[in-house]
């Protein structure tokens, strides 16, 4: 598994919210939600790095 990063990251308090409530119906913590998106958006975008097929235990 690669080693994870943390970083701060800003978000406006309703998009927040409502990523929070999206994590909890589909059984995730926020911050693996917000993973699954991001990691979502670069395999539609063609963009994940070279080895990674974009599965994971968030899936």
């Amino acid at each position: 598994m690669p080693k994870k990063k943390a970083f701060a990251l800003r978000l406006d308090e309703n998009m927040m919210k409502a990523i929070e409530k999206w994590a909890a119906d589909e059984f995730r913590s926020t911050n693996g939600q917000l993973e699954w998106i991001i990691r979502e958006s670069l395999k539609k975008a063609g963009r994940l790095p070279k080895g990674e097929s974009g599965n994971s235990n968030l899936e």
